[in-house]
């Protein structure tokens, strides 16, 4: 049976290392080897600081998919699509492969990052490293809870992990999308709380959603919380970090789920909107300058990439 990465459905860490890479020219043989390496020295470390309770993830770049493994590809494994509406844009960036290291510890994160560079030094450019942090009870740094629908227990494994019956090649793998948000903290700030809230549909400091009665159609939980036809949540495993320092501060986004299509009709009703044009009104204060679409296969994929 497929094993999945840990860290997809792992409960949240204290920090996070976001390493981004494009992958150098004819080093595909030696990255696949490379990467086959990786699921015995997490654990090796997760063992040595097993009080950091580290959580890991690698995933496949869109672009380069068909370039690195071409004997199959994930059924609904797709680019990142940018999306603009007047000043409202979601960026498309291309990056080959994603890794992500959680823990408890900043420093243990810091050396097993160190270590998967030097793994994959003469095969790869690193393009962006990001250092996430918990903040207070879990919160963005707007100041309210982030991921607060997020499924539970097991549930999350049926949101977030393909089943047989999705894609029978790929079982346990994950599809990612990351976008990494900025934040116009000085605007928001310059709002009282209860403009705040309205603009979240949610209090602040209680995290507790507004009625629908009371939700305007411009609310960020009005236009990121969809449903099927069926009347069904259109669900995702969000598994995002605060980052920045005194200068430039936002959120790490990142979404785990068993089809690309969740993620990709929020984005569309938060940017976009509906008929009316009703817009998720939190975009006026944080932009995303990044976007990128992933696979993250299972792990038995990831050990047995040396023998591809």
């Amino acid at each position: 049976m497929a094993r999945e990465q840990f860290g997809i459905c792992a409960e949240p860490n204290l920090h996070s290392y976001y390493l981004l890479f494009n992958v150098l020219d004819n080093k595909n043989g030696y990255l696949r080897t490379a990467l086959s390496k990786l699921p015995a020295m997490f654990d090796d470390y997760a063992d040595q600081f097993s009080e950091a309770n580290m959580s890991t993830v690698i995933a496949i770049g869109a672009n380069y998919w068909d370039e690195f493994y071409s004997q199959a590809r994930p059924k609904q494994l797709r680019p990142f699509t940018a999306l603009k509406c007047d000043d409202r844009i979601a960026p498309a960036t291309n990056y080959d492969l994603f890794i992500e290291i959680r823990s408890d510890r900043a420093d243990v994160n810091h050396v097993v990052s160190v270590k998967v560079c030097e793994l994959l030094d003469s095969a790869v450019e690193l393009i962006e490293q990001v250092k996430g942090f918990r903040y207070l009870d879990g919160r963005d740094l707007t100041g309210f809870v982030d991921g607060t629908e997020n499924p539970h227990g097991l549930h999350k494994r049926e949101v977030a992990l393909i089943a047989p019956s999705q894609d029978p090649n790929f079982v346990k793998g994950s599809y990612l999308h990351l976008q990494r948000y900025r934040h116009n903290m000085n605007l928001w700030q310059s709002l009282e709380e209860k403009q705040q809230e309205n603009i979240f549909g949610r209090t602040k400091r209680d995290d507790i959603e507004y009625s629908a009665a009371e939700k305007a159609e411009t609310a960020h939980t009005k236009r990121a919380n969809l449903k099927d036809k069926n009347g069904n949540s259109l669900e995702i495993l969000r598994q995002s970090m605060p980052y920045g320092h005194m200068k430039i501060q936002g959120l790490f986004f990142l979404s785990y789920c068993h089809t690309p299509e969740n993620f990709e009709l929020i984005l569309k009703s938060m940017i976009e909107g509906d008929e009316q044009g009703n817009f998720d009104h939190m975009l006026k204060y944080t932009q995303a300058e990044t976007g990128a679409a992933f696979f993250a296969p299972s792990l038995d994929f990831i050990e047995e990439l040396s023998e591809a």
